[in-house]
C-alpha cells in the first residue's frame, strides 16, 4: 500500500509517492515553467493574413497567437462536400477526403473562436494555436468536434480493432446514460486510446470518459457565458494530475500541506473523481511533510551515479541522450557461502533498486542493465523475473528481454517527462556535462602550442596567458623552464595572470 505526499510552494509543486517509508516516484512543477500547450480559450479575431494563409488571434495574453489554415479545422460530417475553390486532402486515418477552404472564406476579423495551444509562445513568437479541440485523460483522448474512435499507433495491430470496439461501446453507453427524455441526444465525440490504455479496464475506460465528457460540458458551457478572449480551461496542474493519474486502489491517503490547495483540490476532486476525493487529508504537522520520510536525502542520492543497496553492493547509473546504463556490482557485500551466492544475491537486490530508481528519476528510452556475470541459468532466470516482476509495478509501460549474448539486459520505457536530472540540474560549465575536465598540464600545453601558432602570425610587444588559478600555478612551477623557453624562442616575454572565474579547461591568450 502507498500514500501520497504533496508539498506545495507558491515557486514550486512537489509530490512523492511513498511505499513502506521508501519514495518511489516524485513529481515536481515549477510555476513559471508552466506552459500552456493544451489551454483552451475563447479568443477573438484580430487580423487575417490572406496572403499567409493564417490569422492572428488575441486570446490575452502579451502577443497575439497564431493561427495557419493548416490548424483550421471544421468538425467532420460524413458525406460533406468541399466548398467551392477550395483544395481537398485526404486525411491519415482513412476518413474521406477533407476540404481545404482559404481562410479568408472562414474567419473575419472580431469573429471569436474556440482555440487550443498547440505551441508555447518562442522567443518574439506567440502562441500557436488549432480550432481542433482535444481534452488529454489518463487514458484516453477525446476529441469533442470529432466522432472517430482511434488507437495509439504505438498499439500492436492485431488489437487495435477490439480495443476500438471497446471504447465505441463505453462511449455508446456514456452517451445513452446522459440522455434526458424529451431531448435530442449529446454530441457522441471521438476518442483517441492512448498507450497506456492499452491495458485498461472497462471500470478505468469507463472513469475516463466520463471525466472527459463532464470536462467537455463545463468548457462548452463557459464559451456560451464568457466574453471573448477568455480562459476557458487550463491544462490540469500537477495538483490535479496527482487525482486523475496517481490515485488507484494501491493509494490509502493523500496529504498535503497547503490549507489553500487542499480546499481547491477537494472542491475538484468532489466534481470529477469522486472517490479519489475521499483519500485527501490535511497535512498540519510541525515538521515539512518531506522530511516525514527523509525525501530530500532521497532527491539529492537520486541526482548522484552511484545508488547503494543494503547489503554494500551499489549501482552506477549513467544517463545520456541516446540511453542509460546501469551497472551493477557487489562492492563490499561477501555475505554469502560462496561467490556465486553472492553474485546472485546482489543481482537480486539490484532488481529491486533498479526498478526503484527507473521510478524515481523517470529514466526513459532505451536502457542497458549489466548485470554481474552469472554462471547458473536458473540464477538469471530468477533475477530477470525479478526485474520483470519489479517493473510490472510502473505505471509507465515498460519491457525487458532476456540476457544477450554479452550478458546484458535490454529494456524499454515509455518516456513521460523530463527525466530528474533534467529538470533540476543543468550541464556543468566547466566540463559542458562530459563528467571530466582536461588536466591543468594539459591545458599549459595547449597555451604553450597556441601561443608558438600566434608568434608566427602575430608580432605583439608581450603576451599575455589568462586562465585559471591550478594552469597559472603550473607555470609558475614545474612548467616554468618550458615556458622560459618558448619566451626565449619567439623573442618576447610571457606574463601569467590567474583567474578564479574561469574554469580549469579555460584560457585567453591576450596580445598586448
Amino acid at each position: 500500500m502507498q500514500e501520497i505526499l504533496i508539498n506545495w510552494a507558491p515557486q514550486e509543486t512537489r509530490v512523492a509517492v511513498v511505499e513502506h517509508g521508501a519514495v518511489q516516484e516524485l513529481h515536481v512543477e515549477r510555476t513559471l515553467e508552466r506552459g500552456l500547450v493544451g489551454n483552451i480559450y475563447l479568443g477573438k479575431v484580430s487580423r487575417v493574413l490572406p496572403g499567409m494563409q493564417s490569422a492572428f488571434i488575441d486570446i490575452g495574453l502579451e502577443r497575439t497567437a497564431f493561427l495557419h489554415v493548416a490548424d483550421l479545422v471544421a468538425p467532420y460530417t460524413p458525406g460533406s462536400r468541399a466548398a467551392p475553390g477550395a483544395e481537398t486532402r485526404p486525411t491519415a486515418d482513412g476518413r474521406p477526403p477533407q476540404s481545404v477552404v482559404p481562410i479568408e472564406r472562414q474567419v473575419f476579423e472580431g469573429q471569436s473562436l474556440l482555440v487550443q495551444v498547440i505551441k508555447d509562445p518562442i522567443g518574439t513568437k506567440g502562441a500557436r494555436l488549432s480550432t481542433q479541440i482535444s481534452i488529454a485523460g489518463r487514458m484516453l483522448v477525446f476529441l469533442p468536434q470529432d466522432n472517430h474512435i482511434g488507437v495509439s499507433q504505438k498499439i500492436p495491430p492485431d488489437q487495435r480493432d477490439a480495443l476500438r470496439q471497446r471504447v465505441q461501446t463505453l462511449a455508446d453507453a456514456a452517451v445513452k446514460a446522459e440522455a434526458v427524455p424529451g431531448m435530442a441526444p449529446r454530441e457522441h465525440g471521438g476518442y483517441i486510446l492512448r498507450t497506456n490504455g492499452e491495458d485498461a479496464s472497462d471500470t478505468e475506460l469507463a472513469e475516463d470518459i466520463a471525466y472527459l465528457r463532464k470536462t467537455w460540458a463545463r468548457i462548452h458551457e463557459r464559451s456560451g457565458k464568457m466574453p471573448p478572449v477568455s480562459l476557458l480551461h487550463q491544462d490540469l496542474s500537477l495538483l490535479q494530475r496527482v487525482l486523475r493519474d496517481l490515485v488507484d486502489d494501491h493509494i490509502t491517503s493523500i496529504r498535503i500541506d497547503s490549507r489553500e490547495q487542499f480546499d481547491a483540490l477537494l472542491r475538484f476532486g468532489r466534481e470529477f473523481m469522486p472517490k479519489a476525493a475521499e483519500k485527501l487529508t490535511l497535512y498540519t504537522g510541525e515538521r515539512p511533510i518531506f522530511d516525514l520520510f527523509n525525501i530530500d536525502e532521497d532527491i539529492v542520492r537520486a541526482l548522484g551515479r552511484r545508488v547503494d543497496l543494503k547489503s554494500g553492493g551499489y549501482l552506477v547509473i549513467d544517463q545520456t541522450e541516446a540511453l542509460t546504463t546501469i551497472d551493477v556490482n557487489t562492492g563490499a557485500y561477501v555475505g554469502a557461502r560462496n561467490f556465486d551466492d553472492t553474485v546472485f544475491k546482489t543481482n537480486l537486490e539490484a532488481a529491486l533498486g533498479i526498478a526503484r530508481q527507473l521510478r524515481l528519476r523517470n529514466l526513459g528510452g532505451i536502457v542497458i542493465v549489466d548485470f554481474i556475470d552469472m554462471g547458473r541459468a536458473d540464477h538469471r532466470e530468477q533475477v530477470l523475473a525479478e526485474l520483470r516482476k519489479q517493473l510490472g509495478r510502473d505505471r509507465v509501460k515498460t519491457t525487458a528481454s532476456g540476457f544477450s549474448q554479452l550478458g546484458l539486459v535490454e529494456m524499454t520505457r515509455k518516456r513521460t517527462r523530463e527525466s530528474l536530472a533534467h529538470m533540476l540540474c543543468e550541464p556543468c560549465v566547466a566540463c559542458g556535462g562530459q563528467g571530466i575536465v582536461k588536466t591543468a598540464r594539459t591545458v599549459a600545453y595547449e597555451v604553450l602550442r597556441e601561443i608558438l601558432r600566434e608568434a608566427r602570425q602575430f608580432t605583439p610587444r608581450e603576451f599575455r596567458i589568462v586562465s585559471s588559478p591550478a594552469v597559472i600555478e603550473l607555470f609558475l612551477d614545474e612548467e616554468s623552464q618550458h615556458l622560459a623557453g618558448l619566451s626565449d624562442f619567439i623573442g618576447k616575454p610571457i606574463s601569467l595572470q590567474a583567474e578564479s572565474a574561469m574554469g580549469q579547461g579555460q584560457y585567453d591568450i591576450v596580445l598586448l
